[in-house]
């Protein structure tokens, strides 16, 4: 899969299928809009392609918005190759951009620029300057520039729609499990092994802990039942996400106690795929009774 980062300068050559929108999570709404780009565009022969936005639009439309992602744009660019996108073109969403009109949108990146023949986008797409432009105008423009537009409707679960705000409650209120069955794989953080206060060591547990890339949405506080990837391979991990109450800790960690592991990963990035929330934070009076809670937890993971 080829990767571009959007030059204004830079036009493509090739006739080309587009999805568009913000994909963040990627989840099975947006596997869905995706799929049918590919399979739309590869019956018409055209290069298919998603266009990516470096910073999410809402970060820089409205700065007083706080907004943690579920997908970093690495695990995008995988996510999207194993799917058959043959290209990511990525662009940095600033202000620039943000002041163009719909019709400018379409006119000069669109069409002058990544020769879109077909634009596959969600039913709830904007577009444009104050997100003027919808789903209705794209296929407006389509008929007057000369490309098809393809608009996918929800995905439903019971009566609600999947879509990121849902998933984002969802894991901070510990539901793991309909988070992944939404996104369609298991939420996952990624970031790179720094030292911590060697506590789990002391203790017996030695702990990765995850210095996160920027952004992520952390989920509920608490003890889950983890994979570990290191260097490709998966391990059994026990993570605890929290502040450490029983050491009375003011920051955020994470944190994986990984089973049959034993090696030094300082500096190295890892990825931690969250399978089921097991349990709160527990404030302990004695560090005794910590250690017991931890056996425990670890001989539930092993056999559940």
């Amino acid at each position: 899969m080829e990767i571009i980062s959007y030059d204004k300068n830079k036009e493509v050559k090739e006739a080309t299928a587009i999805a568009l929108g913000n994909f963040d999570g990627l989840h099975i709404g947006h596997q869905k809009l995706i799929k049918t780009m590919v399979h739309e565009g590869k019956k018409k022969e055209l290069k298919t392609s998603v266009l990516l936005f470096t910073t999410h639009t809402k970060r820089v439309t409205n700065k007083s918005k706080k907004l943690n992602m579920l997908t970093s744009n690495n695990q995008k660019i995988e996510l999207l190759e194993s799917v058959g996108v043959e290209r990511v073109y990525l662009m940095n969403f600033n202000k620039n951009v943000m002041r163009l009109s719909p019709k400018q949108f379409v006119e000069d990146i669109l069409i002058s620029k990544l020769h879109v023949k077909l634009a596959v986008v969600g039913f709830n797409y904007r577009f444009g300057y104050k997100a003027k432009g919808d789903s209705n105008y794209l296929k407006k423009l389509g008929k007057e520039l000369g490309f098809e537009v393809i608009v996918v409707e929800p995905v439903y679960s019971k009566e609600s729609i999947i879509s990121s705000t849902l998933i984002r409650k969802l894991l901070k209120e510990g539901n793991i499990k309909k988070a992944n069955e939404f996104l369609g794989r298991p939420y996952e953080m990624e970031g790179k092994v720094i030292a911590g206060n060697k506590r789990g060591k002391r203790l017996g547990f030695p702990t990765a802990n995850l210095e996160l890339d920027k952004g992520y949405l952390i989920p509920k506080f608490g003890v889950y039942k983890t994979i570990t990837v290191i260097n490709g391979k998966e391990y059994l991990s026990l993570t605890n996400v929290g502040k450490n109450p029983t050491f009375n800790d003011y920051n955020v960690s994470v944190e994986s106690h990984i089973l049959d592991f034993n090696q030094d990963i300082y500096g190295e990035k890892i990825r931690i795929k969250f399978l089921q929330f097991y349990r709160e934070e527990i404030k302990f009076n004695k560090k005794e009774e910590l250690i017991d809670q931890m056996l425990k937890d670890l001989e539930i993971i092993k056999n559940n």
